[in-house]
C-alpha cells in the first residue's frame, strides 16, 4: 500500500473526479480524460475498463453519465487499492488471466488504455509502477481479445493509443469485431496526429472509417505559457463534456 504522504490528490474536470495518485511512478492525465469523452454509453449500462490504473477513465465517464456499473482491472495491486480508494469497483488481475467473477459476465462498453510503447524499440522506465503502465509486455493481440471476450453482442470496445501504433491496433482486434472507426487527436493545426482514438462493435459488419482529426490547441505552435485548448476540448476537460466521435 502507499502511504498517504507518497500520494497527491488530483481534480479531473473541474473538481468533479478526484484522483488519489502516486507522487512518482505512472500518474493519469488527459488520454483517460479523453477515452471517456468519446464513450457514448446510457444509464444503466455496464462498463469495464481494462487496465484502470487509479481509475481516471471510468471516474471521468461515471461523472457524465450516471447510473452505470462500473467495474475496473488492474495487475498492480498499489494501483488497485489507489481505484478502490477513489471509488472504483476494481479487481486486482492481470487482463490475461482474469477470475471467474470478471469472467462470467458481459459488458455493454469495454475500454483500454493499453501501455503505448513496444519495448522492443524503446528504453524501460525506472520507476516500476510507471513501466507497468507504459511499457507494453501483454501483446496488444491479448489487450483485444479479451476485450472482445467481455463485450455484450454489439457492444463496443474503446482504445487510446499512440498514432504509430494504430497498424498494430488494427491488426490486433479479432475478426468478430468491426465496424472500426478512428478519430486522431492532433496537438494543433498543420501537426501530425500523436494520439488516436479506435471504437470498434462486436459482431459490427459496417466500412472502416477514418475520422477528421481532432485539434486539441489554437494555432501552429505554441507561443506563451497557459492554457490553450480550443473551446471544445476546454469543455471536454474542465466541464466533463462528451467528445464528439
Amino acid at each position: 500500500m502507499i502511504e498517504s504522504d507518497d500520494l497527491t490528490r488530483d481534480a479531473f474536470l473541474g473538481g468533479k473526479v478526484q484522483l488519489l495518485q502516486p507522487k512518482t511512478g505512472y500518474r493519469a492525465g488527459v488520454d483517460p480524460v479523453f477515452l471517456a469523452a468519446t464513450v457514448t454509453a446510457h444509464e444503466g449500462e455496464t462498463v469495464l475498463d481494462l487496465g484502470c490504473g487509479v481509475g481516471a477513465a471510468a471516474l471521468c465517464l461515471g461523472a457524465r453519465i450516471p447510473n452505470l456499473k462500473l467495474i475496473g482491472v488492474e495487475r498492480q495491486p498499489e494501483y488497485a487499492e489507489l481505484a478502490r480508494r477513489n471509488g472504483l469497483e476494481t479487481v486486482c488481475a492481470d487482463i490475461a488471466n482474469l477470475p471467474d467473477e470478471i469472467r462470467q459476465q458481459q459488458f455493454h462498453h469495454v475500454l483500454a488504455n493499453p501501455p503505448y510503447y513496444d519495448r522492443n524499440a524503446s528504453v524501460a522506465a525506472r520507476n516500476i509502477g510507471r513501466e507497468e503502465a507504459l511499457g507494453e509486455d501483454t501483446p496488444l493481440s491479448t489487450w483485444m481479445k479479451t476485450a472482445a471476450k467481455r463485450l455484450k453482442p454489439k457492444g463496443f470496445v474503446h482504445v487510446i493509443h499512440r498514432a504509430e501504433r494504430l497498424v498494430d491496433l488494427l491488426a490486433a482486434l479479432p475478426s468478430d469485431v468491426g465496424s472500426v472507426q478512428v478519430l486522431p487527436l492532433t496537438p494543433r493545426i498543420g501537426r501530425k496526429a500523436e494520439l488516436i482514438i479506435l471504437r470498434a462493435k462486436k459482431d459490427g459488419r459496417a466500412a472502416f472509417e477514418l475520422l477528421s482529426p481532432c485539434i486539441l490547441h489554437h494555432g501552429e505552435k505554441h507561443e506563451r505559457d497557459g492554457d490553450s485548448y480550443v473551446p471544445e476540448i476546454k469543455a471536454v476537460l474542465r466541464d466533463g463534456a462528451g467528445l464528439r466521435f
